[in-house]
């Protein structure tokens, strides 16, 4: 027996191995074999031509098959100094249920006994053995074992830049890149020397079952492009994951010959790569109305994007054109003609919100099913914190297990998932599928297909856990980013550094609409070593292709103009608008408010409510919906939102659901995630873009014009603004220590561009504080009018508002410039490379999609961050009924689950556990820090009574009675209403 494969890799902690007959344990060197054939697999079948480039350049000497063997090579390394006492004497130690604890442990004493009889060089006392983590210890080995012989590697010769940079990222391939001084403390704990000849053993066999010659390897790793050293680390993290599922790889017998490992590892390792439907997208050849039936005939200004698109290398795409003009069909028509044009793997549509994500995720799915080319299947990942309670999810992965039509298979709650859906066709339900595989965090970024939020795309670029796997998964395809417009100025610079990472890999990037042109197409044009040269004319598409060459087509023909009737009101208080609203469309009209804070979108709902009866006016036909909602209340507004005011899918056709007279109030969610047509619209002042944004509300489906109610058949938004004692809209936040009044939409957006975008309409209303505003001839020159520089030539109330609001503005946007340049990682600083040593990150760096306050957070001010503003902490609620008993909901329908499924291992128990998370899931709330800050705190969660059961002992949670008010955890401070959200209540002696 050679004791080099004595050394474990993995233990069978869940008793699978077991349950199949097989051992208790794999040997180490199998998994490495799993890991490298997994590698391969994936640099075959999966990987974008550009990074199969990017790879090659780094590892192969432009010899693109020695490169996948090298890489293949150095993702099985990634695991090596698991053959050191200080990992193998953890055997047993981390068993997941208390009845495989002794089992496992009786069978690491019996491994133990026979890895000393082999006299692998296990230490005398192995509780005795310093400790550090295996990856770094690999990182700390690794140079010296492929041939450095600097001082750090034991010697005295020259330092192989490109052997330690291999090291390092392998030492990160649990999350954190290490910083030298860590994979430096890790060198005691590895014992090299001691540990030599094994490992000498490990590389030796897997180079000959490689057909790989070691002594070349020192002169083809040169990792010198920056894009190469996060693809690699990801490609081997995504390698990796795939080789340790136990349902996909078995644990091998050490009576066979590691050439039958090895032919295992292939099969096995082809398999799960197809299970997974890790494989690229190869579209054919097809017509703009093949892929868009519903809307066959392509606008004027799709046609001359798609012409002036490049016929191969990758692309940057900005698109500004008004909404509702069909940008989302025109960048999946790009993203089809890249994945043909230049080898992208896939897609990823980065949206501003959950709900946005949520909506355009059927509008992908329906895409993919009709352009989806020879593939018989592809995985469409929802990315997203509460993605597994959605309909459309469960709808997916029943299709990839062959269930069609159930989509409330994983989960007891109907309410989360309405059982009346139904897919357009079988054969579209099994095609575009999910593998639950990649609900687990991070995984959604490497399906091929994906849609989620753009906090993703800010993350790819920042320290934090597995930040390299973000930006490895976004590299291979085209990214689409919407609603760039609505984005803060930090996230709009985190998101061009992404940009530039994606650009040196070689990826497509689409942005709709486009803020900062200029800034993105001179990112890109740096990345791809070139400079912007422009051609054609100025229309409102830009593409720049990897040379640097910028076109701008203008359509041939105009777009119709849509005019809209524009009036400024002083906003009368929510008691005067309810009434206004339910005599307004008492005859019938569907009227849309857009409320800027919750607080006053709940106001109005609560008034319209108490008016309704009296003006004729059934509850039902008035909807509130926000983000203080819990997600199984909230998904049920929005199904029946869009159900009703969206599209039908013959968009040739009225939706025959549409009521006579509906009057909805929401936030940001009506403005930047539902797909609806409403006949009048209400909205707070906001920055003019915002304004134009949710003007795409009203009118937004021709189909319906002829059947609008009178009254309601011109387009009409009213603009409600705060007026102060000067006539001129109050924007600068309260001030209740002097007694200032304030406008508390100033906490949402700044003070300069509330007061701007009031300027801009208030110059053009007539007499009667009305005007109209025609799109998109008038759009840009509005957005120039408040986003330039104020002249202001005479001192006026006025100009002075605009010119104090503009200056601190312009300090606050310093800040959050600085504040994301000083978080993100670049691929170059002054034409420079970023070197490894620049790329590291750590526990405080956090997870980057955890709350603060939870564990994988991070530390204030170094953990990665998404967007600015207020924390939030994630809270369950729960209902207790009068007899005891604990719901999800108040009626008491569904009794909560809050059973330890992990304590018994079965299928079962597994599918049980999911379905309780995913239930706790529908029944979480983010609630903001300040609500425990100022002058009525909630108490500290310190302070809240914890419940009893293991599922939520460890939980912020609190109970309510089944009318609504807490009844535990902050007792008698908040309340909860299915409708309208959760509320702080004024302390007792408040």
């Amino acid at each position: 027996m050679c004791r080099w494969l004595l050394p474990w890799g993995k233990t069978d902690r869940e008793g699978i191995s077991r349950g199949r007959g097989e051992g208790s344990w794999n040997p180490l060197f199998a998994h490495l074999l799993d890991t490298a054939a997994c590698a391969g697999e994936l640099w075959d079948r999966y990987l974008s031509v550009s990074v199969r480039a990017r790879l090659t350049e780094a590892f192969g000497d432009e010899e693109a098959v020695l490169a996948r063997r090298v890489v293949m090579f150095f993702a099985a390394l990634h695991d090596l100094a698991k053959a050191s006492s200080c990992f193998l004497r953890r055997f047993g130690k981390r068993a997941r249920y208390a009845k495989d604890a002794e089992a496992l442990r009786r069978a690491g004493l019996q491994w133990e006994t026979e890895a000393r009889a082999a006299r692998v060089p296990l230490a005398a006392r192995l509780d005795a053995e310093p400790f550090a983590r295996h990856e770094h210890m690999t990182a700390a080995c690794l140079p010296r074992l492929l041939g450095c012989t600097c001082f750090g590697c034991l010697g005295n010769g020259p330092r192989h830049e490109g052997l330690h940079t291999v090291a390092t990222l392998l030492g990160g391939h649990h999350g954190h890149i290490p910083n030298a001084d860590t994979i430096g403390n890790a060198l005691k704990a590895a014992r090299p020397r001691v540990w030599e000849p094994d490992h000498r053993a490990i590389l030796d066999n897997l180079a000959r079952l490689l057909d790989l010659d070691l002594t070349r390897l020192p002169h083809l790793v040169r990792p010198e492009r920056p894009s190469a050293l996060p693809l690699f680390a990801g490609l081997v993290v995504l390698a990796d994951w795939v080789a340790s599922d136990v349902s996909h790889f078995t644990y091998r017998s050490l009576d066979k010959p590691v050439e039958q490992w090895w032919y295992d590892s292939k099969r096995q390792a082809a398999q799960a790569v197809t299970d997974l439907h890790l494989e690229s997208w190869r579209p054919e050849p097809m017509t703009w109305s093949s892929m868009f039936t519903a809307t066959p005939n392509p606008l004027p200004f799709q046609t001359a994007t798609m012409a002036a698109l490049p016929t191969d290398g990758p692309a940057l795409v900005l698109i500004e054109t008004d909404t509702g003009s069909g940008k989302t069909r025109l960048a999946l028509s790009c993203a089809h003609h890249l994945a043909r044009s230049c080898g992208h793997h896939g897609l990823y549509m980065a949206m501003p919100t959950r709900a946005a994500t949520d909506q355009t995720a059927h509008e992908i799915r329906t895409f993919l099913g009709t352009s989806l080319g020879s593939s018989t299947t592809a995985n469409l990942a929802v990315v997203h914190h509460t993605a597994s309670v959605t309909p459309l999810v469960h709808q997916l992965i029943d299709g990839a297990h062959g269930v069609l039509g159930d989509v409330d298979s994983l989960s007891s709650l109907d309410s989360i998932s309405d059982p009346t859906l139904e897919c357009d066709d079988l054969a579209l339900e099994r095609r575009i599928v999910l593998d639950s595989w990649y609900l687990l965090r991070c995984r959604g970024l490497v399906s091929p297909f994906g849609i989620g939020t753009v906090d993703q795309i800010a993350l790819a670029s920042q320290p934090s856990r597995h930040w390299f796997l973000r930006l490895f998964g976004l590299a291979n395809k085209t990214v689409i980013i919407d609603e760039a417009h609505a984005y803060e100025l930090f996230q709009r610079c985190l998101l061009s550094a992404t940009i530039s990472w994606l650009a040196d890999a070689g990826a497509s990037v689409v942005v709709l609409p486009a803020e900062a042109r200029q800034a993105l197409i001179t990112a890109w044009c740096s990345r791809h070593r070139t400079t912007p040269d422009t051609h054609g004319a100025a229309g409102p598409i830009t593409v720049v292709d990897q040379h640097g060459t910028v076109r701008r087509p203008a359509p041939t023909d105009q777009p119709e103009p849509t005019d809209t009737t524009v009036d400024l009101l002083p906003d009368p208080g929510p008691d005067e608008l309810a009434e206004s609203l339910l005599t307004e469309a008492a005859a019938g009209g569907i009227i849309a408010v857009v409320r800027n804070r919750i607080s006053s979108a709940r106001d109005l709902y609560t008034a319209l409510l108490k008016q309704a009866t009296a003006h004729g006016w059934r509850s039902s036909e008035i909807l509130l919906i926000h983000g203080q909602l819990l997600p199984r209340d909230r998904l049920s507004v929005e199904e029946r939102i869009t159900t009703l005011l969206g599209p039908y899918d013959d968009r040739h056709h009225r939706n025959p659901l549409r009521p006579q007279r509906l009057i909805v109030i929401g936030t940001q969610i009506i403005e930047q995630s539902l797909d609806i047509d409403t006949d009048r619209l209400y909205t707070d002042l906001a920055p003019i873009d915002l304004l134009l944004q949710r003007c795409g509300r009203l009118h937004r489906h021709a189909v319906n014009d002829a059947g609008r109610p009178a009254g309601f058949q011109e387009a009409r938004m009213t603009v409600l603004w705060n007026r102060g004692a000067d006539g001129l809209p109050l924007v600068e936040p309260p001030a209740p220590r002097i007694d200032e009044p304030g406008n508390p939409d100033a906490y949402v957006y700044a003070p300069y561009t509330l007061a701007a975008t009031w300027r801009a309409l208030h110059e053009r209303t007539d007499t009667d504080c009305r005007f109209r505003i025609s799109t998109p001839s008038d759009t840009r020159k509005l957005i120039d009018s408040v986003y330039t520089p104020p002249t202001v030539t005479t001192s006026s109330p006025l100009g002075n508002l605009l010119t104090e609001t503009w200056s601190d503005w312009q300090a606050e946007l310093a800040d959050q410039d600085s504040n994301a340049h000083s978080r993100a990682f670049l691929p170059y600083s002054g034409g420079t490379p970023i070197e490894v040593t620049s790329l590291v990150s750590g526990e405080a760096n956090g997870d980057g999609d955890i709350g603060p306050g939870e564990r994988g957070s991070g530390s204030r001010g170094l953990a990665a961050l998404s967007r600015l503003g207020e924390a939030t902490i994630d809270v369950i609620l729960l209902y207790q009924q009068d007899e005891g008993e604990l719901t999800y909901d108040a009626a008491g329908d569904f009794p909560a689950d809050l059973r330890d499924h992990r304590a018994q291992d079965t299928e079962e128990s597994r599918a049980a556990h999911r379905a309780q998370q995913r239930a706790l899931l529908g029944n979480t709330l983010a609630i903001p820090h300040s609500w425990f800050r100022g002058d009525n705190p909630l108490p500290p969660l310190a302070m809240w009574q914890p419940l009893p059961h293991s599922a939520v002992h460890h939980r912020a949670t609190l109970v309510l009675s089944p009318t609504g008010s807490c009844i535990r955890g902050p007792e008698g401070r908040v309340t909860y209403h299915p409708s309208t959200g959760l509320a702080r209540l004024p302390s007792a002696g408040g």
